[in-house]
């Protein structure tokens, strides 16, 4: 099973595929994608999308992982990275592929073991469970790690069910906190 890990930002995109086989991980690419500042938020989010779209076609994974949005405290930050991440989250989609979204500390946990590590420690793991990586980036060793955290759920779901590793919250509810905000804004937009 080829897996690719996404960690998404609207300045930095971190990416990672790797091979599983069993309990092996294997590393196949990382890299980091950059959108250029200078341009409009429309040509950014385009930039990030076409370069999602061009990893897909190399690499031909078979699912995909995102890094849940964590909300900050700078609403314009948390608006800009939900772009970012609609973006990102649309080329896998768009190919067919099935996209599976982890929190932040649900991948330090699997990884680390610790769901409040640091970013170092994060790295170190990644280097551990892939020791043939390199990468470029903090981003790109946490799409790693992204990767390697789907691996342990997608095995266990297709031995045990489709709600493992899912939270209790989302399994009671099939749209999130953040896609009923949205759909509560577009009622009231439109004077339902």
């Amino acid at each position: 099973m080829r897996l690719l890990g996404l960690d998404p930002g609207l300045r930095f995109t971190g990416w990672g595929v790797i091979d599983v086989d069993g309990h092996r991980l294997r590393h196949i690419a990382n890299g980091t994608l950059k959108s250029t500042s200078s341009r409009s938020i429309a040509e950014r989010l385009l930039e990030l999308h076409d370069g999602v779209l061009e990893i897909l076609g190399r690499y031909s994974p078979g699912e995909a992982a995102v890094e849940e949005t964590f909300v900050n405290k700078n609403p314009e930050s948390t608006l800009k990275l939900g772009l970012a991440r609609g973006a990102v989250l649309l080329a896998p989609a768009k190919q067919g592929l099935r996209v599976t979204e982890y929190a932040p500390n649900r991948v330090k946990k699997t990884v680390v073991g610790a769901g409040h590590a640091n970013k170092d420690q994060v790295q170190i793991m990644v280097s551990k469970l892939l020791p043939e990586a390199v990468f470029d980036s903090a981003d790109a060793a946490d799409a790693l790690a992204v990767a390697i955290c789907h691996a342990h759920f997608a095995q266990s779901r297709h031995a045990f069910g489709e709600t493992v590793g899912v939270s209790r919250l989302k399994q009671q509810s099939a749209t999130g906190g953040y896609e009923r905000a949205i759909q509560a804004a577009l009622r009231k937009e439109m004077g339902q």
